[in-house]
């Protein structure tokens, strides 16, 4: 059932890291863990308020799940997932959460002589590979989107996130709000019951499998696709029309988003109405501690996403997200004086 939360060779960031009683932290400064789907901007944020600032960020990539576990045991700073949890769970568990940047998943093929954007794709025909009801990339149904285009005769080999993934939940969430027949089989969550295929670890597991399998379909995060010089392929949008993944198209994804339409901003952006949106869109979010046992190092935290979500604007755009709209990082410092007032 659908539920609101229940690259290949990134380098990890090597920063210095001690165990210190069970909790893992910088040393002099601060440790998240969490999305593989934000983590090439977490790398880049890090690196650049490190020189700015001199405190060290560690940022461990090991998927929306397990990030969240991390910091519900106090094991963090903060974790990032791309699965907002309802307000129920923050409650229960005692966590804050708050968007920090939004990007875009893009289907990736292995497949002789198609290049990025030329092949067509729709939400329900990817909702019928991943059933395993299209098994061949000659099948009626992809060579009607695809006039012209000579598709080999080969089967489909669908590659998913083995791993408790939000960029799981992002995309069976779009899966389940265009194909009626995969809400009722599969539903949407960090993890879900796939009919087929194989899995592979976070973002970069999943590219460089496709990578290596002739015939392959997977998802990822934008910029691992371009790392990976993978060829995605374009989904028809609701408005009928194939949009590409750029600026723009991300920017009509989320024109229209109320962010305090919900309590700590759980919104998920894919499958917007506009005519020029891009369809799969995600967003990554903070979560922390709503009562943390250091107020200081919260307040060290908050100091560097403030940094991130203004200084880091640039960056996330040129690694292919989405920065923030300005007016919402404005109700973010409302938000994190509720929640944490400065010391």
């Amino acid at each position: 059932m659908r539920g609101k939360f229940i690259a290949p060779d990134l380098p990890l960031l090597a920063l210095v890291v001690v165990l210190t009683g069970t909790r893992l932290v910088a040393a002099q400064g601060i440790a998240g863990s969490g999305s593989t789907f934000a983590f090439p901007i977490m790398q880049r944020w890090a690196e650049a308020y490190r020189q700015a600032s001199g405190a060290p960020v560690t940022y461990q990539p090991i998927g929306s799940g397990a990030g969240t576990v991390e910091v519900q045991s106090d094991l963090v700073d903060f974790a990032i997932s791309d699965a907002p949890l309802v307000d129920a769970q923050l409650l229960r568990e005692g966590l804050a959460q708050f968007p920090l940047v939004i990007g875009a998943i893009v289907p990736v093929v292995n497949l002789d002589g198609i290049s990025p954007g030329m092949l067509h794709l729709t939400g329900t025909v990817l909702a019928e590979i991943y059933m395993g009801r299209i098994k061949s990339w000659r099948d009626p149904a992809i060579l009607g989107l695809n006039p012209g285009i000579d598709l080999p005769d080969r089967p489909i080999v669908a590659i998913y996130r083995s791993d408790s993934s939000g960029t799981t939940y992002n995309w069976t969430d779009y899966l389940s709000k265009v194909s009626a027949e995969w809400f009722a089989a599969v539903g949407s969550g960090l993890t879900v019951r796939w009919p087929i295929g194989f899995g592979g670890k976070g973002n970069g597991g999943v590219a460089e499998k496709v990578a290596h399998a002739k015939g392959a379909i997977g998802y990822v995060e934008y910029s691992y696709a371009i790392r990976a010089k993978l060829p995605h392929a374009l989904v028809r949008n609701r408005a009928g029309l194939y949009v590409v993944p750029a600026e723009r198209s991300f920017r009509s994804a989320v024109a229209a988003t109320d962010w305090t339409s919900e309590p700590d901003f759980h919104v998920l952006l894919s499958d917007a109405a506009a005519s020029d949106a891009y369809p799969i869109m995600a967003t990554s979010f903070a979560l922390m501690r709503a009562h943390p046992r250091d107020p200081g190092q919260t307040q060290r935290t908050l100091r560097f996403f403030r940094w991130a979500l203004t200084e880091g604007r640039a960056m996330a755009s040129d690694l292919r997200y989405l920065p923030l709209p300005s007016e919402l990082v404005e109700q973010l410092e409302a938000y994190w004086a509720v929640n944490w007032s400065r010391e």
